[in-house]
């Protein structure tokens, strides 16, 4: 190929809206492309790829080029993706996939499957070993959804569609992390995300100047963590529990938070991302504890096993009441936590405050309908406070709401350097 005839296809590229996406992604003028003139038939490939820097750190991304054979999935772009994917995986760092497409290149056949197959192939095997962020742009449907989907998070902008079939809106739903309004939102949360994880599960979360908590005495997660370091994921789905990242004196840890009734299937589901994302790439979960149980099975299986299967650093703190099957999921040693603590006003119960008191104190209980509310309360106070959770050895001990924030940066300190094995298997059976 001619200067000339170079320079003139690479005009052609550098104008494609593709091209624009993913510069805008990367730090200013840190864009490398990676085969820039493969060829998809008569046109160029329908994707740009390459690396960079984001925020400073190594990154490696590829964009859908709609503009392109309306950035169909062909032979020639699953080699081309496949190649980022490989790369991401010599040298250790994250990659970002911008999916903007109207389905694969049906005339290409069976090779069209086989296409799919290397991409969903090569994210697999990176699977674990460095971070995967999926930014949907337009509607992904059919096996470009689940490729989509095998990424660690999943952005969308609002009005796409993410789905194997049009109909499962539960599990279009379900698979998104963050709801973006559109595309350059949709960007900047990838972003901000990359800023918390770890180029690979070889290496720490990247630091960051340590923050003052807010001084918010009705959210002892505010209290507790660096002001605005938090990053909400699923929040849009499920109503009894957060989950997310932070920032405790600077370091990255994931969140848990349950806000009292009973987890859902939805809730269950998140938590059970963040745990195993988590404990995948070594990054401390702190769990504030305020649940009655489970209303779902599935939910209760999917987070006991991933708290039990987590060797990564586990932090429980019972900021209300933790009773019967969520304790045991959750906190202690059925979760295998390095540490449980509660505030003073938390409960710790193998039954609910009124089956207890039932239970255990029947003749407290002879008493009017309208009146057994409140005794049962009183009960719990005397017989299942978190003081006499910590005398029975269940909590390890009790912190006020002031002393949490320096409790938790040195428990996280300390246990830094965790090493923990278990049996040798190739993975879980438990769902």
């Amino acid at each position: 190929m001619s200067t000339e005839k170079m320079t003139q296809a690479k005009a052609e590229i550098v104008n494609t809206s593709a091209y624009k996406v993913i510069t805008e992604f990367f730090d200013d003028d840190s864009f490398i492309e990676i085969d820039t003139y493969a060829k998809s038939g008569d046109n160029y490939a329908e994707a740009v790829a390459g690396y960079g820097s984001v925020n400073g750190m190594p990154c490696y991304a590829f964009c859908q080029n709609i503009d392109i054979a309306k950035g169909a999935m062909s032979k020639a772009q699953a080699a081309k993706l496949k190649k980022v994917y490989d790369l991401a995986l010599k040298n250790g760092a994250p990659v970002v996939g911008i999916y903007d497409s109207l389905g694969g290149k049906l005339k290409e056949g069976n090779e069209l499957l086989t296409a799919y197959g290397t991409v969903l192939n090569a994210a697999s095997t990176l699977s674990g070993v460095v971070p995967q962020i999926s930014v949907v742009l337009s509607d992904c449907l059919g096996t470009s959804a689940i490729t989509a989907s095998s990424a660690d998070f999943v952005i969308k902008v609002k009005d796409a569609v993410i789905s194997v079939n049009t109909a499962d809106d539960e599990g279009c739903n379900c698979s998104v992390a963050m709801m973006a309004d559109d595309k350059d939102d949709a960007l900047q949360k990838a972003k901000e995300l990359l800023l918390y994880l770890p180029s690979n599960n070889l290496s720490t979360a990247p630091c960051a100047e340590e923050n003052a908590p807010e001084a918010d005495p009705q959210c002892v997660v505010c209290a507790t963590m660096d002001c605005g370091s938090d990053v909400k994921l699923y929040d849009h789905i499920g109503e009894t529990a957060k989950v997310g990242f932070a920032r405790l004196q600077g370091e990255v840890v994931g969140i848990v938070q349950t806000k009292g009734g009973l987890l859902e299937k939805p809730d269950g589901k998140k938590i059970t991302k963040l745990v195993s994302f988590c404990d995948a790439f070594s990054i401390p979960v702190i769990t504030f504890l305020n649940s009655e149980g489970f209303n779902c099975l599935s939910a209760a299986t999917s987070v006991t096993n991933a708290y039990a299967e987590a060797t990564t650093t586990k932090i429980t703190v019972i900021t209300g009441k933790a009773v019967g099957p969520v304790y045991i999921a959750m906190a202690g040693t059925g979760a295998m936590t390095d540490l449980t603590v509660a505030l003073p006003d938390a409960v710790v119960s193998p039954l609910n405050e009124m089956a207890a008191a039932y239970l255990m104190a029947p003749e407290r209980m002879e008493i009017p309908v309208a009146e057994q509310e409140n005794a049962a309360k009183a009960f719990a106070q005397e017989n299942l406070s978190a003081f006499k959770a910590a005398e029975d050895g269940v909590i390890e001990n009790i912190v006020t709401t002031e002393e949490l924030r320096t409790v938790l940066a040195q428990a996280v300190t300390m246990l830094m350097s965790k090493r923990m094995t278990t049996l040798p298997k190739k993975h879980s059976t438990i769902g």
